[in-house]
């Protein structure tokens, strides 16, 4: 299975694009024809659900896909995917079915959030149908999160098996399992005895070098079409990516045919360091003039931008500062391979000084909420700040009149003081994607004045009646 996959570029902040997808594809071969099968998983948190009834939301998806040769437009398809009814965002899937002959494609795919149409995302990538009959061929590899008798009505079954493809061929720390299947296809037309499936899971260095961490080996009979279908025990692989690797040799140990893809994983109870860095001399770097105490602080310092929080975690919490340097000194690399410590210096100037505007009694002024969105966010384009609402305890407004990475405008966020402690500032709401977004916000804001409510009822009521001494939502309007 190929997957393609939308990187970000860095600039001070990590977060996730608009209409976030894992979209990968194989293909297979039957008696009759070659197809390809596209999957499409869908995670909730990057679109929008509207109101369908009293209590239940719905997501809707349009997708639009090409299959390409040569700038003409070999199939074209556009259809709507909508989740189930739901009472929270939830993540939903779908697959398609394509026949295509041999031949290299260009695939394009692009995603559109009917409920929020500004929130759109596009995916490009090659794939290759080479199905020739005079010889051993294999479909492609197909990894899985979900396998399961199919039932009736289950839509994603072949072989009498419900599959569910792994999103970003990804394997999380809790997952210890992996699940692939691939079909080989003319074994009775090219072997008269059993044959020899290998499947090699290889750890792919830096440099592209693949070591080998495990093989496993099953021998087969030969069949019109041979469906594989395997479970490999991965709880000892330390994170990192990897290729995994499905041989196909005769009883002479001769190879006829092999297929590869590549995946991830996190294990951090096991590493021991971040692969990158296997051949690389720390010592060498910035991060070795770092006393203990900076470096435990420079890592607790790119949380709020860092995208594997719980690798992260894992070696603030190591008492090994060799792991903790080479931690950090990965992470700037990933960023900045010519200079790292150019973009680290930078980083920690803009650190320092939030640290010190947002501090407060309770942690480093870069753990405080307003601290975390400076971080991931940068400054506010503008902001309000109110001390002196009777009804309220302190409070401040900021929006940011464009942020490419959310691909939003106009982004607000509210952060409000109930405990009146020096700089505890927590986060209200915010109509950032994958912020906390909180309806009733006004609600919570002046907690002190529940008889004012707008509505029926305090649980189904989203705002209040305006005031001199409630002009919150006043300001929200006009930021």
């Amino acid at each position: 299975m190929r997957i393609f996959l939308f990187f970000i570029a860095f600039v001070f902040h990590f977060s996730a694009l608009a209409i976030d997808a894992s979209i990968s594809f194989a293909t297979f071969k039957s008696p009759t024809q070659n197809y390809v099968e596209v999957y499409f998983t869908i995670f909730g948190k990057t679109i929008e659900f509207e109101k369908v009834d009293s209590s239940n939301y719905q997501a809707k998806v349009e997708i639009i896909l090409l299959f390409k040769q040569e700038d003409k437009i070999v199939q074209y398809d556009k259809f709507a995917l909508n989740s189930p009814l739901t009472t929270q965002e939830l993540n939903f899937l779908d697959l398609k079915r394509y026949s295509l002959e041999n031949g290299t494609y260009d695939l394009e795919v692009e995603l559109i959030d009917l409920v929020d149409t500004t929130n759109v995302n596009q995916y490009t990538t090659t794939l290759v149908v080479d199905f020739d009959d005079s010889r051993l061929l294999q479909s492609d590899i197909q990894l899985l999160s979900t396998v399961r008798n199919a039932q009736d009505g289950d839509t994603f079954v072949k072989n009498g098996f419900y599959f569910e493809t792994l999103p970003h061929n990804f394997y999380h720390k809790n997952t210890p399992t992996l699940i692939c299947y691939n079909e080989i296809y003319n074994t009775t037309k090219h072997l008269k005895e059993d044959f020899l499936v290998s499947y090699l899971i290889e750890k792919m260095s830096g440099t592209g070098e693949a070591k080998t961490s495990m093989i496993r080996h099953k021998r087969h009979s030969p069949e019109p079409i041979n469906a594989m279908l395997n479970q490999i025990d991965i709880s000892t692989l330390e994170s990192g990516n990897y290729r995994l690797k499905i041989e196909v040799r005769d009883r002479n140990k001769k190879l006829l045919s092999q297929k590869t893809t590549l995946f991830q994983r996190s294990n951090p109870y096991l590493d021991k360091a971040p692969s990158e860095m296997d051949d690389y001399d720390v010592n060498t770097t910035f991060a070795a003039k770092l006393t203990t105490d900076d470096l435990r602080y420079s890592l607790k310092a790119i949380t709020p931008i860092c995208s594997d929080v719980e690798r992260l975690n894992y070696a603030i919490q190591s008492k090994d500062p060799k792991r903790q340097r080479n931690y950090l000194v990965d992470f700037w690399r990933r960023q900045n391979p010519n200079e790292p410590e150019k973009i680290y210096e930078e980083y920690m100037k803009v650190v320092r000084m939030v640290d010190e505007k947002f501090k407060s009694g309770f942690g480093f002024g870069f753990e405080t909420d307003r601290g975390r969105i400076y971080l991931k966010y940068g400054q506010p384009n503008d902001f309000i700040k109110v001390e002196d609402e009777p009804d309220a305890p302190p409070y401040e407004i900021w929006v940011y009149y464009d942020l490419p990475q959310l691909r939003q405008t106009n982004v607000k966020f509210i952060f409000y003081n109930p405990s009146l402690a020096a700089g505890d500032f927590e986060l209200l709401h915010s109509n950032a994607r994958g912020e906390l977004n909180n309806p009733q916000w006004q609600l919570k804001l002046y907690s002190d004045s529940p008889t004012d409510i707008e509505g029926r009822n305090y649980r189904e009521a989203t705002s209040l009646m305006p005031g001199i001494n409630r002009r919150a939502a006043e300001y929200w309007e006009s930021l």
